[in-house]
């Protein structure tokens, strides 16, 4: 149909989605592949070992020994998972981790949220100075400090007990805390904080009723990588701690041994598995707070 016949009839001239929308949407097909199969090499590469390893979680050692590591095990027994919570006492290694990380984690997301607080919000003389002695800390690296400490505790009678994991825990979180808290403050509008303050509001409900419930999506996300940084600690646990009735999780997983110091693949796969698969499920609980607090401090305003 010409332009000249359309216009005298009236009717409207074919677009080149109506003429071919099949050449059309192989050629978007084609040209999103690339993206496509990216995304599909990076979900193997991410699904791949946590299958394996849930599926090695079932093996025996005789299995594990004799049979290539992609065969499926021979039976669905949970005989492995038995033998962590009992002959492992993977159970009690939960426990100290517990309340290692908890009330390490507690203390720095209260103190570091104040001290963010306190350094952006407010406005006192040789604040920049101590923020810089914050961000000082964080280039420290913890291997330097681990002698001093363990001599310290060492004569403080503190080495029998997971005191030392807790300090040092909240030593080596608050200054990246700080900072972050504090670019998190920064991205809010200092107008809302001066007039609560013409309002009457003290700083403590400034704090407490304006500025904890302004910066709570980044305070999970700020929570969650602490939280995975000391449950995932294995150095720092290893220092401290000096009997079996102390161990975390991470120290607890060396112990899986046999007869001469043989390595069991069965309990140490099942035992692995239930530390990533009950972190992966804190992970997915919280993920939209995640992710609108890794956002939350990009814009202000």
């Amino acid at each position: 149909m010409s332009a000249t016949t359309a216009i005298v009839t009236g009717t409207p001239l074919p677009t080149r989605r109506d003429v071919d929308p099949n050449r059309r949407g192989v050629r978007d097909f084609f040209r999103r592949l690339p993206i496509r199969l990216l995304i599909a090499v990076l979900l193997i590469v991410e699904v791949y070992p946590i299958l394996w390893m849930l599926l090695g979680s079932f093996k025996t050692q005789s299995e594990f020994l004799n049979e290539p590591f992609w065969a499926l095990p021979q039976s669905w027994d949970i005989v492995n998972y038995i033998e962590v919570f009992t002959t492992g006492e993977f159970g009690k290694y939960i426990v100290n981790s517990v309340i290692a990380v908890f009330p390490s984690l507690a203390i720095i997301l209260v103190f570091g949220t104040a001290a963010g607080f306190a350094l952006e919000v407010m406005v006192w003389k040789g604040r920049g100075t101590v923020l810089l002695l914050f961000l000082a800390g964080i280039m420290v690296p913890a291997q330097m400090i681990l002698l001093p400490l363990f001599t310290i505790y060492f004569r403080t009678n503190m080495t029998g007990t997971l005191w030392p994991l807790i300090i040092t825990y909240v030593a080596l979180g608050m200054p990246l805390t700080v900072f972050m808290m504090a670019t998190f403050f920064r991205s809010v509008p200092r107008e809302i904080f001066e007039a609560s303050t013409l309002d009457g509001a003290s700083i403590f409900r400034s704090f407490f009723s304006i500025g904890l419930p302004l910066v709570k999506n980044a305070l999970f996300t700020i929570g969650l990588v602490q939280f995975f940084f000391l449950w995932n600690d294995l150095l720092i646990a290893l220092t401290f701690t000096n009997s079996s009735d102390l161990r975390t999780i991470q120290v607890g997983l060396l112990n899986f041994t046999g007869e001469y110091g043989a390595v069991q693949y069965g309990p140490t796969f099942a035992a692995i598995s239930v530390n990533v698969l009950g972190t992966l499920l804190i992970y997915v609980f919280l993920n939209q707070q995640v992710m609108k607090g890794l956002t939350a401090g990009s814009v202000k305003g």
